[in-house]
């Protein structure tokens, strides 16, 4: 298998993974546990958020040596998540508030159909972009004979 698909393929599953333990958490929080549904979503988004960067910091990018610790790393993984929710929500606001599709359908495709793709584009270009980015990449693009990035990588 090639490393690309490699790594696609271990993302979509972390993915996978933290969006089983947001929703079920989200359900639980919702139903027995009784929080509101704000509430209960952030709780949920934080703990899929979580998931989500273990799988890839101990699976899909357990090779990439950042060298930044663990504690800034979730800290930028979390805001990539938190800008794709962002994306999610824009893609959703334009088509019920900016074109007048209000139906639940329109609001599923554009929420969960098109907004989760690009926001889950976002997602994996600012997981391996940002977050988990190799120091083999980073000295590729390093200056020559400077050791330090350019201001284009």
């Amino acid at each position: 298998m090639r490393p690309g698909a490699r790594e696609l393929l271990g993302f979509a599953a972390a993915g996978i993974c933290a969006y089983a333990a947001d929703l079920g958490l989200f359900v639980w929080l919702r139903g027995p546990g009784g929080l509101d549904p704000l509430t209960a979503k952030a709780l949920a988004f934080v703990a899929g958020c979580t998931v989500a960067y273990a799988g890839n910091a101990l699976g899909t990018y357990r090779r990439a040596a950042t060298g930044t610790s663990r504690a800034r790393q979730y800290a930028v993984f979390v805001a990539v998540n938190v800008a794709g929710a962002l994306v999610q929500l824009l893609c959703l606001a334009v088509s019920h508030y900016g074109l007048g599709l209000t139906s639940r359908r329109a609001d599923i495709v554009s929420g969960a159909g098109i907004g989760m793709a690009l926001a889950t584009v976002l997602r994996f270009w600012g997981t391996r972009t940002l977050v988990f980015r190799s120091q083999a990449a980073r000295t590729a693009r390093a200056a020559p004979g400077t050791g330090q990035a350019t201001w284009t990588g």
